[in-house]
């Protein structure tokens, strides 16, 4: 159930309400939005709650049960979430842009990416530390050390860091480096992992599943908002589809219908979703026309020698080139980079 507070509703009603629900045995969540108070009542057993009960008590506006399987996700629980990182503000009318390689594979390589990202009007930059591979041979990351290089970076730019977690074991190691934790495709429903980040003070960047539906994605959004932890954004990354001429299908009708469901910010990458260079501009153009509240994108300043994922990302010019294009598909959107 959603219990909706009246404009301005006193501290002391909305207290009241809290308490109530707190006695019926039932967990709160509480979301303060700029005008009002919207309290989510979250347990397994439904027969105590009556519409009633609530609907009597001083400032409560109305009651309102949330149908869908995600309860703290949905939209019906909260206004349009705003995630403050560092003072970069996600889920607001400024597009934020995550830039970085896919790897971090030298302290020099990260901290020139970093230095030519942030020139370019990157806001966050991204790195992997731990990197899940398709091939056991593969560049796996350079673990703790990446996580420090990226450190030095965030001391020497500004920008908050971005970087993978793949296991509960790693998230105090990752936690103690990062600004934003990043849950990749391989791992949305890896649920030992989210629920250990929903016990975390910092934000989840989770992102959609190979084959996963959006439902899934929000679901999966939910075990760490049922955790305690309501800095959540999703991306939309590209599903496996029958289709190869891209490495996945980018799904654009993912962004908007995201918005619809869920108050949660939406982050497309839209390297991932069609694992070529040539193509992210122009999905990144139209995911920002669709509505995403920010874009990753992977930038190496050698891609034909990068450890990984070479063929999707960007050299520092084209990076540069793409915010300027950027910027005015913003503007006639009503939005800001």
């Amino acid at each position: 159930m959603i219990i909706v507070m009246k404009t301005h509703a006193e501290p002391t009603n909305i207290e009241a309400v809290v308490q109530r629900v707190e006695e019926l045995g039932y967990k709160v969540h509480l979301s303060r939005g700029e005008a009002r108070t919207i309290i989510g009542v979250i347990g397994a057993d439904e027969h105590l709650l009556q519409n009633s009960t609530f609907e009597v008590m001083d400032d409560v506006e109305r009651t309102m049960r949330v149908m869908q399987p995600y309860k703290l996700a949905s939209r019906d629980f909260s206004e349009a979430t705003v995630i403050d990182v560092n003072g970069v503000q996600i889920g607001g009318k400024q597009i934020v842009v995550m830039a970085g390689p896919c790897s971090v594979e030298s302290r020099d390589m990260i901290l020139q990416t970093a230095h030519a990202v942030k020139a370019a009007g990157a806001t966050v930059l991204r790195g992997g530390a731990f990197k899940p591979r398709s091939s056991p041979y593969s560049f796996q990351g350079l673990g703790e050390e990446g996580l420090k290089h990226l450190a030095e970076a965030r001391a020497q730019t500004g920008l908050p860091v971005i970087t993978e977690v793949m296991s509960p074991e790693d998230v105090t190691l990752v936690g103690d480096y990062t600004d934003i934790f990043q849950v990749g495709a391989r791992n949305t429903q890896n649920y030992s992992l989210l629920k250990a980040l929903g016990r975390q003070n910092k934000p989840v960047f989770l992102k959609r599943g190979i084959s996963g539906t959006i439902q899934e994605l929000l679901m999966s959004a939910e075990y760490i908002l049922a955790g305690g932890n309501m800095q959540v954004m999703v991306c939309e990354r590209g599903i496996r589809t029958y289709e190869t001429a891209t490495r996945n299908t980018f799904d654009i009708n993912a962004i908007p219908a995201l918005k619809e469901m869920s108050h949660l910010p939406v982050i497309a990458d839209p390297a991932h979703g069609t694992g070529m260079w040539q193509f992210v501009g122009a999905i990144s153009k139209a995911a920002v026309a669709a509505g995403a509240d920010g874009l990753m994108l992977e930038v190496h300043p050698d891609p034909a020698r990068a450890w990984s994922d070479g063929a999707q990302s960007l050299t520092f010019q084209r990076f540069a080139t793409l915010m300027e294009e950027l910027r005015l598909v913003a503007q006639a959107v009503g939005r800001e980079i």
